[in-house]
């Protein structure tokens, strides 16, 4: 068991982890300039962006880079710099570090060695969306990044479908459109609010179903990270949720089978005609023929 006394003085090494703004940069706070100023090192994820920070709050604190490709080496290095009593600040590019960020292994290696950890609050790009969206907040689920491919996406999705918590997604603009359509076909037609931008000036809020939403994706220029927040399953859409594929044709019905179940032609149609409840004859021509 560890205790912890953040304001012990007598810790004199500590590792800070400090939330950067994630747009505005008027949404930093004076206790993480106050930090960054007086650290003996900063860690951080992109030391370029980093030192934009630094520049604009005239912080000159040396800086080294701690991200996805050296995090194994430089944990040993810091966790050393701490014992020898120093101050450590980890920061990721934008928000909070070790949220879909850099970050979780040093404040673990840093723990296991017995070393304190102070985290200062900040922005947060999921909590903005949520509070933001209208959705309840009073129970969420924070995924983050779903995986890129679409066989991966489906079974995260499938894995979260039941989830009574308000869910929040993390999603690159070149892929929210498709995700969006993993999503109607997974979840169902649920209430859903896209956050972009956010804090920034072009900062926008788009909210209603998921077929809605899609929609908009084919008359809009997606640019920005973007943050999707979805209700969670109000046991409401159990008829819709067994339809998934209403949104479907029925070429596109078998073709889904065929593509994501590997299923020949004859067996996908004998799987739609099951579950659009038609004769197998009639997709057959729709498939076959009428296409």
């Amino acid at each position: 068991m560890m205790i912890q006394k953040s304001f012990n003085d007598d810790l004199k090494g500590k590792l800070y982890i400090v939330p950067t703004p994630i747009g505005n940069l008027e949404d930093i706070t004076y206790r993480a300039l106050n930090t960054l100023k007086s650290a003996d090192l900063i860690a951080a994820e992109d030391t370029r962006n980093t030192q934009k920070l630094l520049n604009h709050f005239d912080i000159h604190t040396p800086l080294i880079s701690y991200h996805e490709h050296n995090k194994r080496e430089r944990e040993d290095m810091m966790v050393s710099k701490v014992e020898e009593g120093q101050v450590v600040a980890l920061v990721s590019d934008a928000g909070m570090p070790a949220i879909s960020d850099p970050g979780y292994e040093l404040v673990h290696a840093l723990i296991k060695s017995d070393l304190p950890v102070v985290v200062l609050p900040g922005a947060n790009a999921a909590l903005c969306a949520l509070v933001g969206s209208g959705l309840p907040s009073s129970e969420f689920y924070f995924y983050g990044f779903l995986p890129r491919k679409k066989k991966e996406k489906q079974a995260e999705l499938e894995r979260l479908r039941s989830l009574k918590a308000t869910l929040l997604i993390y999603e690159s603009p070149f892929r929210v459109k498709d995700t969006l359509k993993v999503i109607l076909e997974q979840l169902g037609n649920r209430n859903i609010a896209i956050a972009r931008e956010l804090t920034k000036r072009f900062e926008e809020y788009v909210r209603g179903t998921v077929e809605e939403l899609i929609s908009w994706t084919e008359e809009t220029e997606l640019r920005g990270e973007f943050c999707l927040v979805i209700e969670g399953d109000s046991g409401e859409n159990t008829e819709h949720d067994d339809m998934w594929w209403s949104h479907l044709s029925v070429v596109e019905h078998v073709t889904h089978y065929m593509d994501e179940q590997s299923l020949s032609s004859k067996e996908a149609i004998k799987t739609v005609a099951t579950e659009r409840k038609l004769p197998k004859r009639e997709v057959y021509q729709a498939y076959h023929i009428d296409k």
